[in-house]
Parts: C-alpha cells; structure tokens; sequence
C-alpha cells in the first residue's frame, strides 16, 4: 500500500483508506465486519473513517467498530489514524444537530464513549452549518484539539468558499485543518470547481468519499439492474433513473479500463488518485473478495495522455 503525505503535514494516509459508512452497523453481520476491517489492516490500509451517524441506527458503526478494537486493534492502536465526524443529525433535540460548540463537543464525547477510546486521530465538522458562525465551529474544533480529544480535525463538504474562510480562521487559532472530506469520482467533479486548488494552494489534504458514485463505477450495472442492487432497492441513495442514465458512459468506461487491465472500479479509483492533491479515497467493502479487488488498483496509478483524453470526452458528452 503506497501512503501520501497529507497536505504539508507530517502525517501520511494509505492511497485507500477504509469507510464504515455502510456494512457496519446493527443491521449487518458483525463477524463478517470484522473479517473486513482485520483484511483492510493486513493489506495496508491504517486510516479508517467514521462518524457518528453511521450505521444503522445512529451509532451503532462506532459501538461495532469500538467491539473489533477491543478483540483485535487495541495492541495496535499506534498504527491506526482513526477518524469521526459530527454534523448531521444524531439526536432529537436543539442540541444534536449542526455545528455549535455544544453539539460538537458533546458529541465527540459520545463517540469516544462508543469506540472505547481515549482520543481520535480526526475529527471533523462533517457538513456546514448556515445558522452556526463559523467563527464557533472553528473555536470548538480547535479546543477538542487543545483538550487532546483529537490529534487533528478537519471540514467536510464545504464549499471553496466556506473552506477559505475556515482556513483563515484556523490559521489565526494556531490549529492547522489537516484535510478536506469531500465527495468526488468521474461522475461528481464538484471539487474541480475551485475546492481541489484552494485545498491545493493553502496545504491541506483532501480525501474522497463514494468514488465509485454508489456502485454505477462497477461491473454491477454493466448488464442492466440487478435485483439485489442497490438501485433496486427503493430506499437507497441511488434511483433505478440515474442509472440508466449513465449507461452508456460506463459501459464505454469499462472497454478502456479493460484494455488497462483493471477492472472499471480499479480504474475509477485509479483516476481519482492521478491527482496528487488527493491524499487518499475512501472505499466500502461489504466482503474481503470486493477490498482485496479495489486495492489492486494502486497497482495502476500511471495513465497516458490519450487515455485522460478520451475518459474526459465520455465524461462530458
């Protein structure tokens, strides 16, 4: 496993780094979480991504996570940068929501509860709050770093805007952000629009999360829809619509991956990781057969110019 340095930092994450957003919460197989998560560590993978409403329920990817560290990560736990996240709704009320001080300082404390442990490696502020100055997201993000609750905190899913603005902030603070968690792949390039040069230009990393644009980056849709996927499924993130409507894209995407001697997820994965800017990107693994077939991606990481150029003219036709 090949591992960039973040930003200007010291730290260094793996190219791939592990997301417990899905396949870890109540709902799934424990035993089978486990087997993942011990494969992501034997194969290189040291930084996994939590928040503390993964699961589900709300939770419930922290309690199972802080189970596994305790039977098997505990003696290792100076080789894992572990990370979470608070933004999103978590509990009812005022008070469990958004970006002050209260909540996000509460919830840290909760989170840490779950996993059984003293600090985490990250933590960010997982998505901007408009009614929350920034001034206080900040302040409360430098203070968890100040008490020692967290090694280092970041933003998520701010916009070049919002993130400059925050960076000033931090800068006047004394507390650097280490990195920027943002959505990014072939099909969502919202961070090309001034977010990846403005983390770029001012040191700060940028991990990636649903690289694969919730699956449609895979074999899976290459023959239609099939029944047990998630665009069957009525209650997922992504409609049966959407895509039909990248078909042909990915069916012309997987000719040249194949040609690379990747699958289409390698080569997707590959793609992001062209850009040096990119610390790392975040994967799922609902299995050790579907990680150890992503990881083989960093085998590949060099594309020519006429590759570049004919995946950015199916892109944008």
């Amino acid at each position: 496993m090949p591992y960039r340095r973040c930003g200007k930092s010291g730290v260094l994450l793996p190219a791939l780094s592990i997301g417990l957003w899905h396949n870890f919460g109540d709902y799934d197989n424990l035993a089978n979480a486990r087997m993942v998560l011990r494969e992501a560590f034997d194969l290189g993978i040291t930084h996994f991504d939590l928040a503390n409403n993964y699961g589900p329920p709300y939770g419930s990817a922290e309690e199972n996570f802080g189970r596994i560290m305790k039977a098997d990560f505990s003696t290792h736990r100076d080789e894992l940068f572990i990370a979470s996240k608070a933004g999103y709704d978590m509990w009812p009320g005022p008070y469990g929501v958004g970006g002050s001080r209260k909540y996000l300082m509460s919830s840290l404390d909760q989170s840490l509860q779950r996993m059984n442990l003293d600090y985490v490696d990250l933590f960010y502020h997982h998505c901007p709050d408009p009614n929350t100055p920034i001034e206080e997201t900040v302040a409360a993000l430098d203070s968890i770093v100040r008490q020692g609750k967290a090694l280092y905190v970041g933003i998520s899913n701010y916009s070049a805007d919002q993130t400059l603005a925050a960076l000033r902030m931090f800068k006047e603070l004394g507390t650097p952000c280490l990195i920027h968690q943002a959505r990014y792949s072939m099909f969502d390039r919202w961070v090309e629009e001034g977010l990846i040069d403005v983390v770029g230009q001012h040191g700060v990393g940028m991990i990636t999360f649903s690289p694969l644009a919730q699956g449609m980056l895979s074999h899976r849709y290459l023959n239609g829809i099939p029944q047990d996927s998630r665009a069957a499924d009525s209650k997922s993130y992504l409609p049966a619509e959407r895509v039909n409507e990248f078909l042909p894209k990915i069916k012309r995407l997987a000719e040249i991956a194949e040609e690379r001697g990747q699958t289409l997820s390698q080569m997707a994965l590959a793609w992001l990781l062209r850009d040096e800017r990119v610390t790392s990107v975040l994967i799922g693994a609902s299995s050790k057969e579907q990680l150890r077939e992503n990881v083989v991606a960093v085998e590949n990481l060099d594309f020519s110019e006429k590759e570049l150029n004919t995946i950015q003219q199916i892109l944008i036709d």
